[in-house]
């Protein structure tokens, strides 16, 4: 998310706007500080998702309206590539810090304090095109070792004997931390009770005790003869994955953070390599509160966490990370210049190991992430990118109209504009407007597919 929220207002605020004034578009709040005086929840998973729902530290949280017109209430977006000046670049590198194992190169710091000092005017070529789409020496996908693979050991690549013992230890240690007798919780337990909330996924009953209840609509036979009701409801309240009393005040995912790293280091493990990624925001549905929760008005998940995501174009989960407004893995450089938004995907980039993070990627995203120094950046690193862009991210001086291009030359950036159901722009480092062809969709108009 592109903001500071420096002269933003609250959501409490924006929903007064949104609601009185009858506007169109979507909030976009920044998750208020983590709340760690109670380890429950203060409101049912399967709550209503009623704005009422929101707790009262929510409510006074940052927030920004985004109206439909590209407008914005709460703070502007300002083009980074035009408003340093020579005291930021001095603050940038006061300020230049990553928090983790990955260290910005000495190489990135240049191209960054060197981008905010530059003050040259871009050259613009209009109507030029790349003659085809780059084409570039990519490995093959090698899935040799995976095909032989059954689908449970495919999972225990991810859930492996490491994780179950981890959530086997916390697990006792959460029922002495409340002062009861040790459960004695074992391995196959474990096991039995996740493949228990993976069934409940797709089988879904009112409550936990109607997997075990005796009519015929409601009791599941896996369900009953695996696991006891009362030892599956035993091991649910005590179940847990992190220390209780080691509380990390900064990390608003404490309670779930060494399964996350445990996960994301799986992901990246196991990901062979595909030159083609996306990177973008996922929802992940939750009525519940806490501080992590987002509200997206207008979104077919509009209560929920939301995930910033790198696919591969098969949906395998390369790398993820949950949005908690100031993230502990935060680079202060990369906000500075790319916005709150786009900087996880370099995070998420940095945390591939070197043999993977060096090759070279084509890497798609939508028009929240796009800016010309995102792409600058990318393709300085190697690395291709694809995706719409917003109007008041396209240099000023752009000569660009419909159906024409037009090409930075110092940064080999092109820039697209057409005419769909609306007005779609498009940048590029990669690949142009050639070999166009024709495609059928739906006039809500005329009722019927078209050319």
């Amino acid at each position: 998310m592109d903001l500071s929220f420096e002269h933003g207002f609250s959501l409490s605020e924006a929903l007064d706007i949104h609601l009185n004034e009858d506007t169109e578009g979507d909030i976009f709040i920044e998750p208020p500080n983590p709340h760690v005086d109670t380890d429950v929840d203060s409101a049912d998973e399967d709550g209503s998702g009623l704005v009422d729902n929101l707790s009262s530290r929510q409510l006074l949280a940052n927030a920004e309206i985004r109206f439909h017109n590209n407008e914005r209430l709460g703070v502007s977006y300002e083009d980074l590539d035009s408003q340093h000046n020579t005291s930021q670049v001095h603050n940038l590198r006061e300020t230049s810090s990553i928090v983790g194992p990955n260290q910005l190169s000495a190489k990135y710091k240049k191209w960054m304090s060197s981008r905010i000092k530059s003050k040259s005017k871009p050259c613009w070529i209009k109507g030029a095109d790349f003659d085809i789409e780059k084409t570039s020496e990519f490995p093959k996908p090698d899935y040799s070792k995976y095909r032989n693979l059954s689908i449970v050991e495919i999972f225990e690549k991810f859930i492996d004997d490491e994780i179950i013992h981890h959530f086997v230890v916390e697990t006792k240690n959460y029922a002495l931390f409340l002062n009861y007798p040790d459960p004695n919780i074992t391995a196959n337990e474990i096991r039995c009770f996740l493949a228990i909330l993976y069934l409940s996924g797709y089988n879904d009953l009112p409550s936990k005790r109607h997997y075990w209840d005796n009519g015929d609509d409601m009791k599941n036979i896996a369900v009953s003869q695996s696991m006891r009701r009362d030892r599956f409801l035993q091991i649910c309240r005590f179940f847990h994955c992190t220390n209780n009393t080691e509380i990390n005040q900064d990390d608003k995912g404490w309670k779930i953070r060494p399964f996350i790293e445990m996960m994301k280091k799986r992901c990246v493990n196991n990901f062979v390599p595909e030159q083609h990624l996306a990177y973008d925001e996922s929802m992940v549905k939750y009525f519940g509160r806490h501080s992590c929760k987002q509200f997206i008005r207008g979104k077919p998940i509009r209560f929920g966490y939301k995930i910033w995501c790198l696919n591969s174009k098969d949906g395998y989960l390369v790398n993820f990370d949950l949005y908690q407004g100031k993230n502990l893995k935060s680079n202060s450089d990369y906000e500075k210049l790319f916005g709150k938004s786009a900087s996880p995907l370099l995070v998420l980039l940095d945390e591939i190991p070197d043999d993977k993070r060096e090759l070279n990627y084509n890497i798609y995203m939508d028009n929240l992430f796009s800016s010309p120094a995102l792409f600058s950046f990318l393709r300085f690193r190697g690395y291709s990118a694809i995706g719409t862009i917003r109007d008041n991210r396209i240099p000023k001086n752009c000569p660009l109209t419909n159906k024409t291009t037009a090409m930075e030359r110092k940064d080999g950036l092109l820039y697209l504009r057409w005419m769909d159901n609306a007005v779609v722009k498009m940048i590029s480092s990669s690949c142009g407007s050639q070999n166009v062809g024709q495609v059928k969709r739906f006039s809500q108009k005329e009722k019927r597919n078209k050319s």
